[in-house]
């Protein structure tokens, strides 16, 4: 497996089927004289913004104190990934986690009202 062709950027899919966000990182562990292993699969917008800069991750780390709702980077264990092929399927409750209130207000207030998006798509169909 790649991880970064085949992990990396992913949906990550929870145990009932829900879209809990895509993979925005992966941590190795290093361990003393065997090979580096997969430790979890991190989410978040820090995370996302630590592989454009170092710099843009504090940036916005201070700007979001002023906000009501801070949101820590969402780590799924290793072992509680089940497989990977077009998503990333894990053993989670995504609905638990304040990951799902971010990746879903940022669906139904940013991606949705752009014409042709798949959220918008899928409202007209209800």
């Amino acid at each position: 497996m790649d991880l970064l062709l085949d992990v990396l950027d992913q949906q990550l899919v929870d145990k009932n089927g829900r879209k809990a966000g895509k993979v925005d990182g992966i941590a190795i562990e290093l361990r003393d004289g065997k090979p580096p292993r997969v430790a979890y699969l991190e989410m978040g917008t820090d995370v996302l913004a630590r592989r454009i800069s170092p710099r843009f991750e504090r940036w916005l780390q201070k700007w979001r104190k002023w906000m009501a709702r801070e949101v820590e980077p969402f780590h799924v264990p290793w072992s509680k990934v089940k497989k990977v092929h077009l998503t990333v399927d894990a053993d989670i409750d995504a609905a638990k986690e304040p990951v799902y209130y971010v990746e879903h207000w940022l669906a139904e207030h940013v991606i949705g009202p752009i014409p042709g998006s798949e959220i918008a798509h899928e409202d007209k169909q209800r």
